[in-house]
């Protein structure tokens, strides 16, 4: 027996995940909801999470920079 792999589009996986949100992060109601398996909720959950991370990371960055740089013009 084969199991048959799902794929949903990018659009699905924002919106699950904001409805994840909308649902006071609860996951597992949220997956039932959609009928998909809480796991992969989950991983789509994780990864969006990862990518905020990683955006206010760049932009901790540019303005350490900025900073720096206007620092150094003063002198």
């Amino acid at each position: 027996m084969t199991k048959k792999i799902r794929t949903y589009s990018t659009e699905f996986k924002v919106e699950a995940v904001k409805k994840t949100a909308d649902n006071n992060g609860n996951i597992s109601a949220t997956s039932k909801q959609l009928g998909i398996a809480m796991q992969t909720l989950s991983n789509w959950h994780n990864k969006a999470n990862q990518g905020k991370l990683k955006l206010a990371e760049k932009e901790r960055d540019i303005l350490k920079n900025a900073t720096a740089y206007f620092a150094n013009e003063e002198r």
